[in-house]
């Protein structure tokens, strides 16, 4: 595709995800309304529903798995299976039309019914929040490849050297020239010591990540800014380098916060999607031996 100007190239970049979204919403809608219609079409028949709309629960369903087994035993490229989540989100939405279809809208009636309704409950609710997880990486910060739970305390750590050694410079240049610092010189140690330290220390803003808050950050980069006012070129540009590292700082507590609740996340999504998976079976095998002439 050709652009004439750089105001069109913007323009189809931030087009361009919005009509993404747009084509995937409503393919999930046409194809809910195709099968809702199909099930519709087969009860005009004097069938019962439910063995239509079940069977493609049931095939959906199998679909869901796998995936989860094609990424557990790293068969999928990272293309590939970043193909493959799209279209297993998608699935999943159209689960739900079909779930709702399949209980005919209505809550269960027995025990085994209401085993297989809350574990359809935990999966969806826990697959829409795994949903939520990738959007919120996307539009708040672009965690890099590069960045993994095992390799954050690495980072956090180089960070904390740099922001120290960008702090003790001023002090090294002073004492070359045998001059008694400068009170700005002061005032950034002292940012460093009561509010830098810490902040570089460990984790923060746990919380306010969850919550995607930005405030914390915002506050501190206030502090910095305020300071940047009261100090020489040597300070505004020594402050400018710290206020990049404690950017820096903050998209790994966001990547600490992330591959934290994506590690929960997976604990109650995958193995309820097995145990969802085993209540099928036994559903098939009961609606089965109960009824007569199902088709």
């Amino acid at each position: 595709m050709r652009f004439d100007t750089p105001t069109d190239k913007r323009a189809w970049r931030t087009a361009g995800p919005f009509l993404g979204q747009t084509a995937w919403v409503l393919a999930i809608v046409a194809v809910s309304a195709g099968l809702l219609w199909l099930v519709g079409l087969y009860a005009s028949g004097l069938r019962d529903p439910r063995y239509l709309d079940g069977w493609v629960l049931a095939g959906g369903m199998a679909l869901q798995i796998s995936f989860h087994v094609a990424v557990k035993t790293a068969r999928l490229s990272p293309a590939s299976a970043k193909r493959w989540r799209k279209f297993h989100i998608v699935v999943g939405y159209v689960l739900i039309v079909l779930f709702l279809s399949h209980s005919d809208f209505s809550l269960p009636d027995t025990a085994f019914e209401w085993a297989m309704w809350i574990c359809f409950v935990l999966v969806t609710l826990s697959g829409l929040f795994g949903t939520y997880l990738a959007w919120s990486r996307r539009a708040r910060y672009r965690i890099d490849d590069g960045i993994s739970p095992d390799r954050i305390p690495v980072l956090r750590a180089e960070l904390a050297q740099r922001v120290q050694a960008t702090v003790a410079d001023a002090d090294a240049a002073t004492a070359a020239i045998a001059l008694p610092g400068l009170p700005h010189d002061g005032w950034i140690k002292e940012l460093y010591a009561t509010r830098l330290r810490a902040f570089f220390q460990d984790h923060r803003n746990f919380t306010a990540h969850l919550l995607g808050a930005q405030h914390p950050l915002r506050r501190l980069t206030d502090e910095i800014d305020g300071l940047s006012r009261y100090v020489d070129q040597q300070g505004q540009d020594k402050l400018a380098v710290i206020t990049n590292l404690v950017i820096e700082k903050d998209r790994l507590d966001f990547a600490h916060v992330h591959f934290s609740l994506t590690r929960g996340w997976l604990l109650v999504h995958v193995p309820v999607t097995y145990a969802l998976i085993v209540l099928t079976v036994l559903h098939v095998l009961v609606a089965y031996a109960y009824s007569s002439g199902a088709w």
